[in-house]
């Protein structure tokens, strides 16, 4: 948590961008697995922890945007809970750590809102969590169905221009999550021998998080199929000569995420075709790093690691004709068929539950709806204080390759025959976190191995 100044002037400032009315936040309750007692791990909503930082179940945030002052709700803990869970702060003497006014207990909720709402309009953003939704329904007496019209786009777009630039302290936090993920994928090159399952990598991974006080940032994906884009099956054994792709991320305990990829060559040593291929991959990373410059759109990024595929993969044969052509239809996209990165933050993808277009496009950009340009995540200027990913992929996708062949798909740009000699290749992709500075960006974390040799190196030693 940071202090308690932090969470004020984040409040007040948000008073200040909306001016009138009132913000309701909700920060998530315990979600039973299969009886009340016995829940899932809890996971505070992270626009709540933004504005009121409380980690507990079970509380409400109310903003007086003309006012600036702040409310929060919850039911405190009684002696009986207290006699499995140990002493415990009342809501009432936390709310101080977090510069917040006023206390009203749960059960006097509904009737005070009502009361003190009066014919104000009320802002919220609609609740991505089903039991938050009928909650919400309840609070505002709406038809659940009716509050997907009634979320405020002005809160949304209000929020988004604070948290896509970083504090000081935010960017603090997220250069340890960004070291402890390091240290995961490290664990990960350690120990990626054939023999092992893929689940004991991950429960490894996983462990290495949690002794730095983190969490996970998102579901492991670590897999031999590196060319099945978010494989969450861990079922696999390594084999010599796999490669075996880690995505995954350490949260720390304020909530903030790390987001990195590797690409790592089972036994220690990559094949003198993985080599080539990876060699690309790289080459594209390096390229898109290049173009991030404070005021350029970071769809230059994307399109620069674009080109440097087709540049290489036309030099292999894969690909032929005309590169910009190539590019303008997306024949490349068969190889690469996501985006390059994506804003990151208190969620791994930041603010995604806000809309992708409204959080990475703004209102000033256009999404591209061509096959591998719509997945970019983001298409904005970059600003000074932006945390995002940079993660360029090869794959060789075999259902996809049929599916192009067999329709003859920009097959005046692509040798099918030279691909058959990738037809059982896998995939790969390599992904590090950067801030946008004065004029460039910074990788974020300690120093990351990337080139092949480098990662060889690092598996050699251990």
């Amino acid at each position: 948590m940071f202090s308690k100044e932090i969470y004020a002037e984040r409040r007040k400032k948000l008073s200040g961008k909306m001016g009138e009315g009132l913000g309701i936040f909700l920060g998530n309750w315990d979600s039973p697995i299969d009886y009340e007692d016995n829940c899932y791990a809890f996971a505070l909503d992270s626009t709540f922890r933004y504005f009121f930082g409380m980690d507990r179940a079970g509380l409400i945030g109310i903003i007086d945007f003309k006012s600036g002052e702040s409310y929060i709700s919850g039911k405190d803990f009684t002696l009986g809970d207290m006699i499995w869970m140990g002493e415990q702060s009342t809501i009432a003497q936390e709310k101080e750590k977090f510069g917040i006014e006023n206390f009203i207990p749960s059960e006097d909720f509904q009737e005070w809102f009502q009361d003190f709402r009066g014919d104000r309009e009320v802002h919220f953003i609609l609740p991505h969590r089903c039991e938050n939704l009928l909650k919400l329904s309840d609070i505002l007496e709406k038809n659940h169905r009716e509050l997907e019209n009634l979320q405020s786009l002005e809160l949304k777009k209000a929020i988004i221009s604070m948290r896509n630039i970083k504090t000081p302290e935010e960017i603090e936090e997220l250069e340890k999550a960004t070291d402890v993920t390091r240290l995961m994928h490290l664990k990960a090159m350690e120990m990626a021998q054939p023999g092992r399952k893929e689940y004991e990598i991950a429960g490894a991974v996983e462990a290495v998080a949690k002794s730095h006080n983190c969490t996970l940032s998102f579901q492991i994906i670590c897999s031999t199929h590196g060319e099945v884009l978010h494989n969450h099956s861990h079922k696999g054994t390594l084999k010599e000569g796999d490669l075996l792709l880690l995505d995954c991320g350490a949260k720390t305990a304020s909530g903030y995420c790390g987001d990195m990829t590797t690409t790592i060559p089972v036994g220690g040593k990559f094949t003198e075709k993985q080599k080539k291929i990876y060699n690309i991959l790289i080459q594209m990373f390096d390229a898109a790093v290049e173009e991030l410059q404070t005021r350029k759109n970071f769809r230059v990024a994307h399109d620069a690691a674009c080109r440097k595929l087709i540049e290489k993969f036309k030099e292999l044969g894969i690909l032929k004709g005309d590169s910009e052509e190539i590019l303008e239809n997306a024949a490349h996209a068969l190889f690469f068929p996501h985006g390059l990165g994506h804003m990151i933050g208190m969620d791994v993808h930041d603010m995604e539950n806000y809309g992708e277009n409204l959080v990475g496009y703004g209102e000033e950009n256009i999404r591209d709806t061509r096959f591998g340009f719509r997945s970019l995540r983001m298409g904005r200027n970059l600003e000074k204080g932006f945390v995002f990913t940079v993660e360029p992929g090869i794959y060789f996708i075999p259902r996809l390759i049929q599916d192009w062949k067999e329709r003859g798909h920009n097959s005046q740009y692509i040798n099918f025959q030279a691909l058959e000699e990738y037809s059982h290749f896998g995939g790969m992709r390599y992904e590090g976190d950067f801030l946008m500075e004065e004029k460039k960006a910074r990788r974020l974390g300690k120093t990351m191995p990337k080139t092949w040799e480098e990662i060889e190196n690092i598996m050699g030693k251990r």
